[in-house]
């Protein structure tokens, strides 16, 4: 990775500016129902507060419209802070301002202070000069370490960087060494599995990925375009008509090295307890649709992963949330965890498919991002990255 990191800067002292992906989800109580975000941002945060820097941390969650929202507050992704790090979290009562300005003055050496929900500005997704450079008066030195947010181009991502030292913290680190070593410098074979529903939003992984993998398995709801794009009756399963051309030329560029499943399990809706029948791709009723992968394909997508040297996963391949169309989904995790090369995982759909399967533990690496790591796999530049400083 050629970016400058928190390790190669003086922090002890001075104030820090830390961007970070608090984005996280909240019961009708206000109580975070999975702090993954946060704690993945701890080491960085314990990095500076042992060397007595003044932490200063800004995130977004949910979609508040540009104004403020108690609904989407910051104050339960303060107190999750707290009980992990042992310490007091302070939350201001905003992200600009005099009052922002007056804590981050008397902030002490090894304190950390979480500015309220930047999305309350509008002018944060406009990425307004004006709004980065507020933010970037309170600090002497940017840390960015949310990478599910780097695909953005945001004042907090990247403007701020224009006004600032910007490097990256630990886990965007890890994010961006693992992503780049999957795709730029792979061990061989590199298997790539791709799911999830829709092909348009695949379409510049699975042809970036074409350049590099040796196998791409495609599973999924994006995958019954594919299927019908060869001539096959899918009945009424989830396709996207528009995408039959680009499906065809897809096909055409990958040849052998683009796999489908030849069987697939179907049921007349996907929900529990309805019949359903393992099929081949050839016979799926017309008034039925396709909800998973099928045993042979699920065999098959297992094999390649476990011997292969490197493995990417994103998207699962069947409706996984509702048994028994969870199966094949299943088998790909399985199979992850006794692959011997690298794999990383990426989505939040995969990394929730290998938390259920209980083997995320047995994952090399478990991707943070959503759009960051579809948009890094498609080889994009992503403006959060591009924003940091250099290694000289």
């Amino acid at each position: 990775m050629n970016k400058l990191t928190v390790r190669d800067v003086e922090v002890s002292g001075k104030r820090i500016l830390v961007r970070v992906d608090f984005n996280v989800p909240l019961d009708d109580a206000g109580q975070v129902t999975d702090a993954t975000r946060i704690r993945a941002a701890r080491p960085t945060i314990n990095y500076l507060v042992e060397r007595q820097a003044k932490v200063i941390l800004a995130s977004h969650l949910g979609r508040p419209k540009g104004q403020p929202d108690p609904k989407y507050s910051l104050a339960p992704a303060a107190r999750c802070l707290s009980d992990l790090l042992g310490r007091e979290v302070r939350l201001a009562p905003d992200c600009v301002g005099p009052q922002v300005q007056s804590l981050v003055a008397v902030l002490d050496a090894g304190e950390v202070l979480l500015l309220e929900n930047l999305r309350f500005h509008p002018e944060e997704e406009k990425n307004e000069a004006e709004f980065a450079r507020e933010l970037a008066s309170l600090a002497d030195l940017y840390v960015n370490d949310a990478f599910g947010t780097a695909h953005r181009a945001h004042a907090s991502t990247a403007g701020v960087a224009a006004h600032l030292p910007a490097v990256a913290g630990f886990l965007m680190e890890k994010e961006i060494i693992f992503l780049e070593k999957v795709t730029a410098t792979p061990q061989q074979p590199l298997v790539a599995c791709l799911g999830g529903a829709k092909v348009s939003d695949k379409i510049g992984v699975i042809t970036n990925l074409l350049e590099v993998a040796d196998k791409v398995l495609v599973g999924g709801g994006m995958a019954n375009t594919f299927l019908k794009a060869q001539g096959y009756e899918v009945g009424r399963s989830l396709v996207e008509d528009d995408r039959l051309e680009t499906a065809r030329d897809i096909l055409a560029r990958g040849g052998d090295r683009l796999i489908l499943p030849e069987d697939v399990v179907v049921a007349p809706e996907g929900k529990p307890g309805v019949p359903y029948r393992e099929v081949g791709v050839d016979q799926v009723p017309a008034d039925w649709m396709i909800l998973d992968i099928g045993p042979r394909t699920a065999w098959k997508f297992a094999a390649a992963v476990e011997g292969a040297a490197t493995v990417i996963w994103n998207g699962p391949m069947g409706l996984f949330e509702v048994e028994p169309f969870d199966r094949g989904t299943k088998a790909v995790a399985e199979a992850m965890s006794r692959c011997p090369g690298t794999t990383v995982v990426g989505g939040g759909d995969s990394v929730a498919a290998v938390e259920k399967a209980g083997v995320a533990d047995r994952v090399t690496h478990i991707s943070t991002g959503g759009g960051a790591t579809l948009e890094f796999l498609e080889g994009k530049e992503l403006p959060g990255v591009a924003a940091l400083n250099d290694k000289r």
